[in-house]
């Protein structure tokens, strides 16, 4: 029987990857975060979450360590059935409302400092799909939330604040907005990823844009406020197209309706 390996296991996504497969029974490696040498070793289906996300400016060589470089020795020289590299929808943020397909070429500027983060995520895509033999593919994450301690991000920060406060005031606009998905749904389409052969590139996404003050509608159902207080227009967001996630059988939820579901739980709010 194969065994999964999952490269950055304690992070937040990774961990509710070892937890969701060890519940499936399934053989799970965790390797220490400090390794950094994968030669020889059979890794079996191996799920690649290993990377860095806020603090990538300041770490721009640590960025491109987890990025690409310890991916390249996995690929170079280990042994493994399948392997699942998690990248990113911040990829497409430069074609505004022309991005969001697989398909798409991307257009990222090496003399902006935020592409580092975008640059070394399209390296590490073009390194398993020309040099994967064929056993690779990629998952490009969307805005993954959860109202859990260890999940970060707009919609995860503001979840983690509800618990504890009635009333929210943000200084952001309105009409901004990402494309969420909720972790568990994250999950379920990195595990099809994982466990079947399907190429290429999959957008793990929740498929359309949720602005913000859908969120503030969500919270007044709920009998909260959440007020907004940006004036900016922000740029249009490319809008992912999730047809190829629900060909491998996973349609995400609407993440405004996750919201209003945790909303709603009793004892959500620990005031």
């Amino acid at each position: 029987m194969t065994h999964f390996t999952v490269i950055g296991a304690g992070g937040f996504i990774g961990s509710r990857l070892v937890s969701a497969l060890t519940a499936r029974g399934e053989k799970v490696i965790s390797p220490h975060r400090t390794q950094q040498d994968f030669t020889g070793e059979e890794l079996g289906r191996v799920i690649y979450c290993a990377g860095l996300t806020g603090d990538f400016l300041q770490r721009p060589f640590d960025t491109v360590e987890a990025h690409v470089t310890l991916l390249a020795n996995i690929l170079k020289g280990a042994g493994f059935e399948r392997l699942v590299y998690l990248s990113s929808t911040r990829v497409y943020d430069s074609l505004s409302l022309r991005g969001g397909r697989e398909t798409d070429v991307l257009e990222l500027d090496p003399h902006l400092p935020r592409n580092v983060y975008d640059l070394s995520k399209a390296l590490g895509e073009t390194l398993c799909l020309n040099s994967g033999g064929g056993r690779a593919c990629v998952a490009r994450l969307s805005n993954v939330f959860d109202a859990d301690d260890a999940a970060s991000g707009f919609l995860s920060d503001l979840l983690q604040r509800a618990r504890l406060e009635a009333d929210i005031t943000l200084p952001s606009s309105p009409l901004g907005g990402r494309d969420y998905i909720h972790v568990n749904d994250a999950v379920a389409g990195l595990l099809a990823l994982a466990t079947g052969e399907a190429q290429g590139i999959f957008n793990i996404a929740g498929g359309r844009t949720v602005l913000n003050r859908e969120l503030a509608e969500v919270f007044a159902q709920a009998g909260r406020h959440l007020t907004l207080t940006g004036q900016d227009v922000p740029a249009p967001q490319p809008q992912c197209d999730i047809s190829r996630l629900k060909a491998i059988g996973v349609t995400p939820r609407d993440a405004a309706m996750v919201m209003a579901e945790l909303l709603a739980q009793p004892g959500f709010q620990i005031v």
